[in-house]
C-alpha cells in the first residue's frame, strides 16, 4: 500500500507524504519506538476546538480532494469534520463527519492483536513455524523455509519473506506504482495467489535476522488465524475487537467488488497517461485481507488505539511484541522540539487514493483520526497535520 503502519518520529514541520509513505513502508504494524509529535498538555488544559475548520485546512494542501477526522479525549468526541468534497473538482458535496474510510495498514495492527489474543489463549505460540501452522505454503512451496519463519518473525517484519506488494522503484529512487493493475476492480486474487506473487522475488533476509516490511507477513497471518480458528479473518476481527470495542462501523473487505458502505470521499490516482482516474472501486482483493482490508471511521479507529495502547486488549508481555523495536528496525527520523502537541504517536497506512492517519497520546486518553483522499500519488503530496494537532489539542486561550 504501501500499507504501513508509521511508530516512528516524524518531524512536526515535516509530515510530508513523501517521507509518511517511506515510513510506512518500512515501519510496519506497528514495530518501532513510538513517533513522538507533541508535547503532552495536562487534561484540564483541554479546550473545545473548531475540529471542522482544522479539517477546512487540510482539505487545502495541493492534490487533497477531501479530508474527514474527529478529536477524541477519554472516548468522547471533541469534534468531527471534513473538508474539500466527496468527488474530484467541487463535487458530491461535503463528506460525512462520520464517514468510513480504508484504514489501509493500521489493519496490522488489529490482526496482531488477533493472533496475539490466540497466543494468549494458549492456541498457538509466537515462535511456532510457519511450515507447521500453515502447511499449505509448503505443500505448494509459496514461501521460501518456512520451516524456520515463526509467528513473531511475521509479526515483526524479520521474517525475510518479500513483500507480494512492492514494485519497483523509480529511476530516482522513489517508490513507484505497485506491482499490479491499479485500475483492475474486478479480478478476486485470493490470499494466497498474493503470497505466491512473492515467492518470485529474492528473500530480504535470514529468518529473525534482519527488519523488513512486507505485506506478505500480515496476509500469511490472516490465514493463520482463519486456519486455526475455523472462522474467516473478518468475523474474528468483528468478534473480538469491534464489537467489544463498540466499533459499529468497521468491517474487514476481501474480495471485489465490495467497498466502502455509505457516503464518502472517493481517491483518485494518475494512470500511465497521467489521466486522473476514480479508484473508489479499489480492489477490495488486494489489500491482501490481513495486510490491509479494515474500513473504518474517525470514531472507530480511535476507540481501538485507545483500548490497545491502555493495555486493555492484551498483556504486556504480549504487547510488547507489536511495541517494541525489532532488531535492525527502523530507527528514529527526527522529532519535533518545543510544539505544544510534541507527544502525539501515529500510525498509518496509505494506498492509491488515500492516506489514514490516527494521532494518540502516549495515555491513550487523545486521539485525532483522519483521512485524507487524493488525486495524486500519495508520496507526491505534503500532509502536514502539526498545525490541525495544534489548534484541535491546545487551542489558545
Amino acid at each position: 500500500m504501501p500499507l504501513g503502519n508509521v511508530r516512528t518520529p516524524l518531524k512536526r514541520a515535516g509530515l510530508a507524504a513523501g517521507v509518511a509513505v517511506l515510513m510506512m513502508a518500512q515501519a510496519g504494524a506497528a514495530l518501532a519506538a513510538p513517533a513522538r509529535v507533541g508535547r503532552e498538555v495536562p487534561h484540564k488544559e483541554v479546550r473545545k476546538p473548531d475540529v471542522q475548520k482544522a479539517m477546512e485546512e487540510l482539505a487545502g494542501i495541493p492534490g487533497v480532494v477531501g479530508v474527514v477526522g474527529g478529536a477524541y479525549v477519554d472516548g468522547r468526541s471533541l469534534g468531527e469534520g471534513s473538508g474539500g468534497s466527496r468527488l474530484l473538482d467541487g463535487k458530491g458535496g461535503r463528506i460525512p463527519a462520520d464517514a468510513r474510510f480504508p484504514i489501509w495498514s493500521q489493519t496490522k495492527q488489529m490482526v496482531a492483536t488477533v493472533v496475539l489474543q490466540l497466543v494468549d489463549e494458549g492456541r498457538l505460540g509466537v515462535d511456532d513455524k510457519l511450515s507447521d501452522l500453515l502447511p499449505v505454503v509448503v505443500e505448494r512451496d509459496l514461501v521460501d523455509r518456512a520451516d524456520e519463519v515463526t509467528v513473531r518473525q511475521l509479526i515483526q517484519h524479520t521474517s525475510g519473506v518479500p513483500d507480494w506488494y512492492a514494485g519497483r522503484p523509480n529511476p530516482d529512487g522513489s517508490e513507484g506504482d505497485p506491482a499490479f493493475d491499479v485500475f483492475d476492480f474486478t479480478t478476486h486474487h485470493r490470499p494466497l495467489d498474493l503470497v505466491k506473487w512473492s515467492r518470485e522475488r529474492p528473500r530480504t533476509g535470514e529468518p529473525g535476522a534482519k527488519w523488513a516490511y512486507s505485506n506478505t507477513n500480515y496476509t500469511l497471518l490472516g490465514l493463520v488465524v482463519e486456519r486455526l480458528t475455523g472462522h474467516d479473518l473478518g468475523t474474528e476481527l468483528r468478534t473480538r475487537l469491534f464489537e467489544p470495542l463498540g466499533m459499529d462501523k468497521s468491517y474487514l473487505r476481501v474480495r471485489p467488488p465490495e467497498g466502502v458502505k455509505g457516503p464518502h470521499g472517493h481517491g483518485y490516482y494518475p494512470d500511465a497517461h497521467g489521466q486522473v482516474r476514480d479508484v473508489d472501486r479499489f480492489n477490495a482483493s488486494l489489500a491482501g485481507g490481513g495486510a490491509g482490508g479494515v474500513v473504518s471511521t474517525a470514531h472507530d479507529v480511535s476507540a481501538y488505539q485507545r483500548a490497545f495502547t491502555q493495555g486493555r486488549l492484551l498483556p504486556p508481555e504480549l504487547q510488547r511484541i507489536l511495541t517494541d523495536r525489532p532488531p535492525n528496525g527502523l530507527r528514529a527520523a527526527g522529532r519535533s522540539g518545543g510544539g505544544c502537541a510534541d507527544d502525539f504517536f501515529i500510525a498509518g497506512g496509505l494506498a492509491p487514493g488515500s492516506v489514514a492517519m490516527t494521532f494518540y497520546s502516549a495515555d491513550g486518553r487523545r486521539q485525532f483520526a483522519l483521512s485524507f483522499t487524493l488525486k495524486v500519488k500519495p508520496n507526491t503530496v505534503r500532509l502536514d497535520v502539526s498545525r490541525a494537532l495544534e489548534s484541535v489539542f491546545c487551542p489558545a486561550s
